[in-house]
C-alpha cells in the first residue's frame, strides 16, 4: 500500500524520503525488499545449480574464443567488484582483455590497484584516456544544468568504450562485475539512465563550451545493434558464486595486494566527492542507504549495523573544504560559482531532450521489448 506520511521499511533502511512512490506490504516491508526476495531468494537456484551455470558459462566463453587472443573482455576500475572478478577469471582459466576508462579523476590508489591486478593476473590492459578539456566541459555542463546524475557521462563513456573495443576486436563475451548480492537495489530517484545519449548531447549543447568529438557515445541504434544483433553476450559471473563483499575484500587484499578506498566506487575522486558530498548536500540523496539495504537483503549486514553507519555523515567534515578546493580548481570554476550551483534548485533530467520523452522512445523499455526477438534476429543474420 502507498503511504502519504513518513515511513521506513521494516526490513531495510529505505524510506519515503528516498522514493515518494515506495510502497509497503502489511508487514511494513518495502517493494524494493519484496522484489529482491521474489527474484533472488524465494526461487533461488541451489549451490549445485549455480555451479553448473558457472561451469557452462565458462565453457561457452572459452568455446566462443577458439583461435582468438582473448576469450572475453571486462572493465576494471580498481574497485572491489571488478578486482575480485579479475581474480576469479584468473582462477577459472579465462583470459579477458581488461579495459579501463580513464576520465582524469583516478586516485593514485586506483592506479596502484589496477597495476596490482595486472601484475597478479598477467592479463593485458587497454586504457582509453579521455580528452580532458572536452570531458571537463561535458562534466561541467551537467553540473550547471542542475540535473542529479553528474556521473552519467563517465558511466556512459565506460560502457561505450567497453562495447566499442569488444566489437573492434571481435570479442563476444563481456564479463561484468554486476551482482544482485550488492547492486540489485538502487531507486531511480538516485540515478538516471546511463544510456540516455540524447540527454548527454542536449545538456552539453546547452551548457558545454566544447562540442563532443572524441568522447565515446552509444546512440540508440548502435547500442541496439551491439546488444541484440551482434554476437555480444554479457556474463554476470559473480551471481553464480557466494559473493560476499567483506570476504571478497579480504581475498583481494591478501592475494593481490589491493588497498581499500573506504567506500563503494571511491576509486575515483569525482565519484567520491559527488556521491558523498554533492549528491547528499544538493539533492538530499544518501546513496549509502541503497547499498546498505542491498547488503541487508543479502544477509551480509543487519539493519542495526546499517542504521549505525548512517548516523555519521557520508563525507568527512575534517577534509571537505580541501576536497572542494581541489574539485573547483580541477573544474576551473570559482568557489562563488560552486556555492551558487550547490544552492540552486535541482532540475529534472526530463527538462532536456531524453530517450524518455518527446520523439525519443524510452531506450531501456525498447531494449526489453526487443529481447525476445534476439535469438530470431541472430539466426536470420547467420
Amino acid at each position: 500500500m502507498k503511504m502519504d506520511s513518513y515511513q521506513q521499511c521494516s526490513n531495510c533502511v529505505l524510506d519515503t524520503k528516498d522514493d515518494a512512490r515506495i510502497s509497503f506490504n502489511v508487514e511494513g516491508v518495502c517493494d524494493y525488499c519484496t522484489s529482491y526476495f521474489d527474484n533472488y531468494v524465494v526461487n533461488a537456484p541451489s549451490k549445485e545449480e549455480l555451479d553448473k551455470k558457472l561451469k557452462k558459462s565458462i565453457a561457452i566463453i572459452k568455446e566462443s574464443a577458439r583461435g582468438k587472443k582473448y576469450d572475453s573482455i571486462m572493465g576494471v576500475s580498481g574497485g572491489v567488484d571488478s578486482t575480485y572478478l579479475a581474480l576469479k577469471a584468473k582462477e577459472w582459466g579465462l583470459n579477458p582483455l581488461l579495459v579501463h576508462f580513464d576520465n582524469g579523476w583516478n586516485s593514485e590508489l586506483a592506479v596502484q590497484n589496477i597495476n596490482a591486478i595486472i601484475d597478479y593476473t598477467g592479463f593485458e590492459l587497454y586504457t582509453y584516456v579521455v580528452d580532458w578539456e572536452e570531458f571537463r566541459s561535458l562534466q561541467l555542463s551537467f553540473i550547471r544544468s542542475g540535473v542529479l546524475d553528474w556521473e552519467l557521462p563517465t558511466d556512459h563513456g565506460f560502457y561505450a568504450c567497453l562495447f566499442n573495443q569488444a566489437y573492434k576486436r571481435g570479442i563476444t563475451a563481456i564479463l561484468t562485475g554486476h551482482n544482485y548480492q550488492t547492486e540489485a537495489i538502487l531507486p531511480k530517484t538516485m540515478r538516471w539512465s546511463k544510456m540516455d545519449v540524447a540527454n548527454i548531447i542536449d545538456i552539453n549543447k546547452k551548457f558545454g563550451s566544447r562540442k563532443i568529438k572524441s568522447f565515446p557515445l552509444l546512440p540508440f541504434w548502435k547500442s541496439t545493434y551491439y546488444n541484440f544483433v551482434s554476437e555480444n553476450k554479457r556474463f554476470n559471473l559473480l551471481e553464480y558464486i557466494d559473493y560476499d563483499k567483506e570476504k571478497a575484500k579480504s581475498d583481494i587484499i591478501n592475494i593481490i595486494g589491493w588497498k581499500d578506498y573506504g567506500g563503494k566506487h571511491y576509486e575515483s575522486f569525482f565519484t567520491k566527492f559527488y556521491q558523498s558530498y554533492t549528491l547528499y548536500k544538493k539533492f538530499g540523496v544518501d546513496k549509502r542507504k541503497a547499498h546498505l539495504s542491498n547488503l541487508i537483503c543479502s544477509d551480509q549486514i543487519t539493519k542495526e549495523q546499517a542504521i549505525h553507519e548512517l548516523k555519521s555523515l557520508p563525507y568527512e567534515e575534517i577534509s571537505i573544504e580541501q576536497d572542494i578546493d581541489y574539485f573547483i580548481k580541477k573544474m576551473e570554476i570559482s568557489r562563488n560559482e560552486f556555492d551558487l550551483l550547490m544552492a540552486e534548485k535541482p532540475v529534472s533530467h526530463l527538462v532536456y531532450k531524453s530517450y524518455e520523452t518527446g520523439l525519443y522512445r524510452t531506450h531501456e523499455k525498447v531494449m526489453r521489448k526487443l529481447k525476445p526477438l534476439t535469438s530470431i534476429i541472430k539466426k536470420l543474420m547467420n
